[in-house]
């Protein structure tokens, strides 16, 4: 695992103290990508050239992933959940996604996202109830190296997506 730079240290250790008042997700603002895909439901739905990803959380945009063989913009207007685009690798789904806002936080403990970061993801069925899910962070603003973080996903057959609203948090 990637080791925090001083100024990401700076910053998580802040929002610690601060007990996390500017959590994204606090100020109904959208979460990051990480958060969604290691802590939330997430249905994916399949075309021959995009995967959309729709998300069982507060303000969490719909996500577009790319899989018509185009490269990742040059210049890319930075958003809460990048631009993303995929191949598969055999029966593993590789998802680059750049162009990130410096708003996000890769984790609840307040670990900055900066407009540097690249995260690689692979998706990988196991067996029909589970999936295997691993990023990888690269930031060099964030952390010293590569961070990778794993987590094994389960299948919820006959479950559906719910609502979930942030109700315009005015004064967190």
């Amino acid at each position: 695992a990637g080791t925090r730079t001083p100024f990401a240290e700076s910053a998580r250790l802040k929002n610690l103290q601060n007990l996390r008042k500017d959590n994204p997700l606090s100020r109904c603002l959208p979460v990051s990508v990480s958060f969604l895909n290691l802590r939330s439901v997430t249905r994916f739905v399949q075309t021959p050239g995009l995967i959309v990803t729709l998300h069982e959380s507060p303000n969490s945009p719909h996500r577009l992933i790319f899989l018509d063989g185009r490269a990742l913009p040059k210049d890319p207007s930075p958003t809460w959940l990048g631009y993303s685009v995929g191949r598969w690798e055999g029966d593993t789904l590789v998802v680059t996604t750049i162009g990130f806002n410096d708003q996000g936080w890769l984790d609840v403990g307040g670990t900055p996202q900066t407009e540097s970061l690249k995260l690689t993801e692979r998706f990988r069925r196991t067996d029909f109830g589970h999936m295997e899910y691993e990023v990888t962070f690269e930031d060099p603003k964030v952390f010293t190296r590569p961070a990778t973080a794993r987590v094994a996903k389960r299948y919820m057959a006959d479950t559906e997506i719910l609502e979930d609203v942030c109700e315009n948090e005015k004064d967190s």
